[in-house]
């Protein structure tokens, strides 16, 4: 038995189509679309900063009812 939903990331060489694409092949349709940010740590002296570097996006999928 296959789960109802499942979270699909966009991989880091994927484009967000690739992603939809692979979602369908494995019979889900995209429900939710998040987008998180990816932070680094740097530090300048005794000063510490989050600073973004990228952003990951990641789709809740639904099984596609047949």
């Amino acid at each position: 038995m296959s789960k109802k939903k499942l979270l699909f990331e966009v991989q880091e060489h994927e484009t967000i189509a690739d992603c939809l694409d692979r979602m369908k092949e494995m019979g889900y349709m995209p429900v939710r679309r998040m987008e998180k940010p990816i932070f680094e740590e740097q530090i300048e002296g005794s000063k510490k900063e989050y600073v973004p570097i990228r952003q990951t996006i990641v789709f809740e999928g639904k099984k596609i009812e047949e």
